[in-house]
Parts: structure tokens; C-alpha cells; sequence
């Protein structure tokens, strides 16, 4: 059995606009962490090894944010890389799961706005239940297409 494959190039502008929004927030955390790290003045014994995470009990909460949302940016968007590339292998990039996947990035960048200058749950949990819910369709639409070749 073979088949023809047409990958769909519009489905990948999106992932690699999440890849390099990924490295913003990758940046924007070591902007805030850096200094507030070099006030500190820790002893070399207290800044050696540790976890990212480690440093919520040393740093103000507002220092962490970022690295927060940097961490979130690596969880759920790995399923969204994988369902748009997944997409794109189907040639399935049509208007609707292009518009979906750039509504996908668009409430991620929001959300990681959100949360690194904010920081309420309520609006937080919202941008991201509507993302998770596009990339829902996403997902089910990859799916109907996958199962009907």
C-alpha cells in the first residue's frame, strides 16, 4: 500500500513560532533571574548545583514567573508540536487547522505574558483551557484524517 504524502509547510510556521516564543521566555527568565541572583550575593558552597525550581524559596515570587511559564512551555506544547507536525505529514493544512494552530500559539504567547507580568489564576487557567481546547480540535481532526486513509 502506498501513499501519496503532500506535507503541508503552512502547518510548521506555527510550531517554529512556539520554538522561538520557547526561547523568548528562555531569555526573559534569565533576565530576571540573573541579577536577582548577583543581589544575593550568595556564598559559592550555597550557589553550587541545585534545581531551577530551587529557586522559589530564595527569589521573589515575580523573578520566578517567567521561569514558570518556561517550564510550562516545555510540557503541554510537546503534544502541540507533535499533533501539528503530525498534521502537516497528513497534508492536512487547512485554513481551519492553520487558524487553529496560530490561535494554539497566540494564547500561549498571552498566556506566558500573563503569567510572568500577572500571575492571577483565574485569567491564567482561561488562556490555557482555550488553548488546550483548540489543540483539542487539532488533535481530533489529525485523528478523522489519519483513520480515513
Amino acid at each position: 500500500m502506498s501513499a501519496n504524502i503532500v506535507v503541508s509547510a503552512n502547518m510548521i510556521a506555527p510550531v517554529l513560532a512556539l520554538v522561538i516564543w520557547s526561547l523568548v521566555m528562555l531569555l526573559w527568565m534569565c533576565v530576571m533571574r540573573f541579577p536577582a541572583l548577583m543581589k544575593l550575593k550568595l556564598s559559592t558552597e550555597r550557589a553550587r548545583g541545585g534545581r531551577g525550581q530551587d529557586l522559589d524559596r530564595i527569589l521573589p515570587p515575580e523573578t520566578n514567573w517567567p521561569a514558570h511559564n518556561y517550564v510550562h512551555l516545555m510540557e503541554q506544547p510537546t503534544i502541540f508540536y507533535a499533533t501539528a507536525i503530525g498534521i502537516a505529514v497528513l497534508g492536512q493544512g487547512t485554513p481551519l487547522n492553520v487558524g487553529l494552530a496560530w490561535g494554539y500559539v497566540a494564547l500561549r504567547v498571552l498566556h506566558s505574558i500573563w503569567q510572568a507580568k500577572v500571575n492571577t489564576i483565574p485569567v491564567r487557567s482561561s488562556l490555557f483551557f482555550l488553548a488546550t481546547a483548540l489543540l483539542l480540535v487539532m488533535a481530533v481532526n489529525g485523528l478523522i484524517c489519519a483513520l480515513g486513509r
